[in-house]
This record gives structure tokens, C-alpha cells and sequence, in this order.
């Protein structure tokens, strides 16, 4: 009779059953026949979903066929924390919050890939396992996978200080896909279905400056300056602060929306005075897109990417777009021009300028 040692581990924080024996056609046959049974390549174990009396299921399902033996698996049940120093350091560096926190919840999740591994005597192999079950169990996109090897190498090159070559993984092959865009219709019916003053100025400045939702939220008074017609953006790092255009569409909204709301020290606040959420921010623009009657996908990253290619459309040259938004690389606009509708058309030859 066949032995199969069952332990309980943690799946993307999902409890399941690990099933370990040695190689067996016949044991294997019979596995697959559980509902739920997942092989894991990386752990090189099969596994099934967690119930509190596997053991007895188990049992007389394959009575007089398997035999299971239950092992405490002590380091699935103890909390899996990060370093200090990892948070502290992101600090350190001057990461902003949203930085912090993708690369906390990718590193805690590394970690709990390794239990009962020292985090510091992990093998570059085993980073690599690690990687591969992200890609073929996980099914990470490429932007995922880029934030967990980040946020990986952060802990080893800015926190111990390790060379590059000690924990270098390869990157994936970004995927080549163009921006997602509204029409000009299309976001004007989006806009009319906001009826909430505060969401609308939101919402306006997106499209009207090309700013991330991020940079909205933490917007402040002092930010628009309504003589020069232009909004000041701080990175919050100090390396790429910068001006963008106020809107004279948007200049009256935000006079209209100053009176009613009386903000204190953010742009927009909740009803506590406390900075206006990023999340509520969104639902609410999902709310206005089901309420237009958009049948596209419409986020507010795709109403961001709209702005850059209507400007483009318009025949605004792409390195002010490129300012606007605040890319350090034109090549990472120019992706906005292959979307646009701007064709040879709308060129005039400078001959046809000439007065001869």
C-alpha cells in the first residue's frame, strides 16, 4: 500500500493539501481522479483544496489502496512578516505609498513562496522557481512579473547590499500592445453621467492635463496657480516635478466646486478632511461609465491614455505631450501616435506655405 505524507500549505494565501510519494503511476492515476487536484511543478507535488477532515475523506476514498499519513507543517502556521529594514529602507529611498505597498504585497508573497527559508541564504535558483511558478501556475502579466523581480531585488541590492550578479533574474519580454482609447463622444457622454462635483473636477483634470489618478489625489490648494493658468505637480520625490496647463473649462468647475466643498489641505478631501481615496475615486468613475451607456472599457488610465492621443490628434507636437505627462522618454509617448488617427492628410508641405 502506497504512502502519501499530507501537510497543509499556502497557495497565493489560499490553504490547500499538499500530496507527497514517491513516483507512482498507478497513485498518480488515482489523484487525478480528486476534484481539484493541481500539480505543482515548482513545489513538485500534487496538491488539492483544503477541508479540516482530509484525512478521513481521503481515507475511505482509497481505502485499502493509499495509506495517509497527516505532517504538521509548522511553518505554514506561523505569520510570515517583513524584514523591518525592507519597509524602512522603501522609506529610506523616498518610494511613494503606492510604490510601498505593490512592493510589500509582492515581496510578503515571496516570502511566503519559502517558508522556513532564511530570507537572506535564499539560492538564485530558487528565485528562479519561484519566477517560473508566478509564470506557469500564476499566470502573472508581464507588468506583475517586472514588480515581483523588483521588489525582489530591492530587498537584495538596497537593503544587504548584494552585486547585481548574485540575484539577477531575467525580465520578461514586454508584451507589444497598443493603449486602449475613448473617442471624443465617448468621453463627453462619461463626463455628463457625473453628477458629483467633487468626482467631476476629479475626472476633468485627467482628461484635461493627462495627470494618474494618484497625482490628482494628492493635489493641494497651493498647486493651481489660476493667474499663469497652469497646475504644479510635485512627483513626491523631487526629481520630476513639473507644470501642466489649467483648463479655463476646469478652472471655472474647480471655483464652482471650492464654494460648495471649502477644502482644507488637499485639493479633494473626503467628508473627514482627510486626502480623497484613489479607490473610491475609481469606483465612483465606474459608476459614470455603466451610467453613459460605454460599451468600452473605460478606466481611468484609458481616459488618461484619450487625453494623450486627442492632443496628438490635434497636432500638438509630441514632446509637450511627452512634458504633460511626464515621461522621461519620448519613445514611451510615441507609443500614443501609433493609436491616433493622424495620417499624411492632415500634413502641409512647407512649399505650400512659400508666397512665389
Amino acid at each position: 500500500m502506497a504512502e502519501i505524507i499530507v501537510s497543509e500549505f499556502l497557495n497565493n494565501n489560499e490553504k490547500r493539501i499538499a500530496l507527497k510519494f514517491e513516483y507512482n503511476v498507478e497513485v498518480i492515476a488515482m489523484i487525478k481522479t480528486t476534484e481539484g487536484s493541481v500539480w505543482s511543478r515548482s513545489h513538485k507535488f500534487w496538491h488539492i483544496p483544503y477541508s479540516s477532515n482530509v484525512i478521513r475523506v481521503l481515507s475511505e476514498r482509497f481505502k485499502g489502496k493509499l495509506k495517509f499519513i497527516y505532517q504538521v507543517n509548522k511553518t505554514q502556521t506561523e505569520t510570515v512578516e517583513l524584514p523591518q529594514n525592507y519597509i524602512d529602507t522603501l522609506k529610506l529611498n523616498n518610494y511613494s505609498e503606492a510604490t510601498i505597498k505593490t512592493y510589500r504585497l509582492h515581496f510578503l508573497r515571496f516570502l511566503r513562496y519559502c517558508p522556513g527559508i532564511n530570507i537572506d541564504n535564499i539560492k538564485h535558483e530558487q528565485i528562479r522557481q519561484y519566477l517560473l511558478y508566478l509564470v506557469e501556475e500564476k499566470h502573472y502579466s508581464t507588468s506583475a512579473q517586472n514588480q515581483a523581480i523588483n521588489s525582489i531585488k530591492f530587498y537584495y541590492e538596497k537593503v544587504l547590499g548584494k552585486p547585481v550578479e548574485k540575484y539577477y533574474v531575467p525580465r520578461p519580454r514586454k508584451e507589444k500592445t497598443l493603449p486602449k482609447i475613448l473617442s471624443e463622444t465617448e468621453v463627453i457622454n462619461i463626463l455628463k453621467s457625473i453628477d458629483n462635483i467633487t468626482i467631476k473636477c476629479m475626472t476633468f483634470f485627467i482628461y484635461s492635463t493627462g495627470l494618474t489618478p494618484s497625482e490628482v489625489v494628492y493635489l493641494k490648494m497651493s498647486d493651481i496657480d489660476s493667474k499663469n493658468m497652469k497646475v504644479f505637480i510635485s512627483s513626491r520625490k523631487g526629481d520630476k516635478d513639473r507644470y501642466v496647463l489649467l483648463s479655463e473649462k476646469l478652472l471655472k468647475l474647480l471655483r464652482e466646486y471650492y464654494k460648495i466643498e471649502k477644502p482644507k489641505q488637499w485639493l479633494f478631501e473626503n467628508g473627514y478632511g482627510e486626502q480623497f481615496s484613489r479607490r473610491t475615486f475609481q469606483k465612483k468613475f465606474q459608476e459614470a461609465v455603466q451610467k453613459s451607456g460605454v460599451k468600452k472599457v473605460a478606466t481611468l488610465t484609458i481616459l488618461r491614455n484619450s487625453f494623450s492621443v486627442h492632443l496628438l490628434e490635434k497636432g500638438i507636437d509630441v514632446r509637450f505631450v511627452q512634458e504633460m505627462l511626464g515621461h522621461k522618454s519620448a519613445k514611451t509617448t510615441m507609443k500614443y501616435l501609433k493609436v491616433s488617427n493622424r495620417d499624411l492628410k492632415t500634413i502641409k508641405s512647407p512649399l505650400d506655405s512659400l508666397d512665389f
